[in-house]
């Protein structure tokens, strides 16, 4: 079965520091329901308005993510979001009474914990992929950026960084799947060079910022009152340099953790994709700018996927999500009026599965004995059941419920359907289901060839003792 979609168990509360506003900040991550995505609230504004996000609402990237529209904007979201994704959440509500996000160390590591100590929970709904099928691309040839994203089965992410810098070097860091964020990537804090703190706080940025949130790097020797001016500024303890040209306030927790939290980074600013990723993303000198960029790309192409009527891809070399012996354990339906045979995909807005037709066919003795055609109420009843399964799979227990019809609309047939063919459904949600009630926009290829479409309306019913 397809896996589904998840939010945290129970709202959780941390607080802390803005880097950049340095305001005292609440955050608290509560529950929400099913593809809702991400978003935030200000919870300090009046109305408390919310925000998704997704990548169409990013307003700056300047020295982290934020988020806005003309009502409400939330600052340096990153590391929150990067932590929801690589926890394995989907839906979330951020009620936040500042700003901006709270720095803590610098990491995702204290949001990560806090999701952690309460747990998450299973949703509903099948949850939300994005698939890459072809190589994707964002370059910038002036500045040597370049993020490319291949067809994958996991979601992966290698990162190489080069600050032309004495200390950095060029460093590489790998996200083999995402089950390693919590661990490996979670913990690693910002940097930041030590000549850019001065010029930071000048412009009114880093006022959060104490020393112990970001790993300071020394990129030439500076001396000692100097040091000790900018611990001053910053109201912290004297420091010095480390060999390895850090200040020794802190210790790396990998060597190459400047790496890894640019991974980091990338992780929180492709969630704003809106939904989970398929693919493997390569990437060079990236950072907030170029990883939204990217981020907008990949949705948009989602967004388009999801509107244009071509052929869903089939491979029958790949496995069926549901074969037929799934799909007998879903649908009460049973032969000669099971009129489906495999379901190759399924996320929380819509599925495809398909029908094979053979002269086999009882209806095909009848219609029509010299030119035999699939009857196009069948293909219809045969769309519905594709879409049933969508729907049943929206409850826990899809065995004890029955879809029916409510309405069928603007349905249109295309292209005769004889022995032989492959007819390949695809059903997509026009709204969320309420009250039992599914409105599915359905269509039928045959090849690259659209056969049929219509508007298909049905209700869940749980079926009586």
């Amino acid at each position: 079965m397809a896996d589904k979609q998840r939010t945290i168990s129970q709202p959780v509360t941390l607080t802390g520091k803005g880097l950049h506003t340095g305001v005292d900040v609440e955050v608290t991550i509560c529950p929400a329901e099913v593809n809702t995505g991400v978003n935030f609230q200000r919870t300090d504004l009046e109305g408390q308005p919310k925000i998704e996000a997704v990548a169409d609402n990013v307003i700056d990237t300047s020295r982290g993510t934020s988020i806005g529209t003309k009502n409400v904007k939330v600052n340096t979201i990153e590391h929150m979001v990067a932590a929801l994704y690589g926890m394995g959440i989907d839906n979330a509500l951020v009620k936040v009474n500042g700003p901006e996000m709270p720095i803590m160390d610098g990491s995702s590591r204290f949001f990560v914990e806090a999701i952690a100590s309460v747990g998450t929970v299973e949703q509903g709904a099948i949850r939300n992929y994005f698939t890459i099928k072809e190589k994707m691309v964002f370059s910038d040839e002036k500045n040597g950026i370049e993020i490319v994203a291949y067809p994958d089965d996991g979601f992966s992410i290698d990162l190489m960084v080069d600050y032309n810098s004495r200390v950095l070097g060029h460093q590489y860091a790998k996200m083999g799947n995402i089950d390693e964020f919590a661990s490996q990537i979670a913990p690693c804090r910002t940097f930041v060079f030590f000549h850019e703190l001065e010029v930071l706080l000048k412009h009114n940025l880093i006022k959060g910022g104490d020393l112990e949130n970001a790993i300071v790097i020394i990129e030439h020797e500076v001396p000692q009152p100097e040091l000790d001016r900018i611990a001053d500024l910053f109201n912290k303890p004297h420091v010095k340099v480390k060999p390895e040209g850090i200040l020794n306030n802190l210790d790396l927790h990998f060597d190459n953790e400047p790496a890894r939290h640019k991974l980091l980074d990338m992780v929180g600013d492709l969630s704003l994709v809106g939904v989970r990723i398929k693919g493997k993303i390569i990437a060079i000198r990236t950072g907030h700018w170029a990883n939204t960029e990217f981020a907008k790309i990949l949705r948009k192409q989602y967004k388009k996927e999801l509107l244009k009527p071509s052929a869903p891809e089939y491979n029958p070399n790949v496995p069926p999500l549901m074969d037929i012996n799934q799909i007998k354990k879903t649908l009460p339906h049973r032969p000669p009026f099971l009129l489906v045979d495999k379901i190759i995909s399924m996320n929380g807005t819509s599925v495809v599965g398909l029908k094979n037709v053979t002269m086999n066919e009882a209806f095909f003795t009848g219609h029509f004995p010299h030119e035999p055609v699939m009857p196009g109420v069948l293909q219809i009843e045969a769309m519905a059941q594709v879409g049933g399964i969508l729907v049943l799979n929206t409850v826990p227990d899809p065995e004890n419920y029955t879809t029916y019809f409510l309405k069928i609309d603007q349905v249109r047939f295309k292209h005769k359907v004889v022995p032989g063919d492959t007819i390949i459904f695809r059903l997509t949600l026009n709204e969320p289901i309420r009250r039992g009630i599914a409105n599915m926009t359905g269509q039928a290829f045959v090849g690259n060839q659209l056969v049929m479409e219509g508007v298909l309306m049905a209700q869940i019913i749980k079926n009586p003792n």
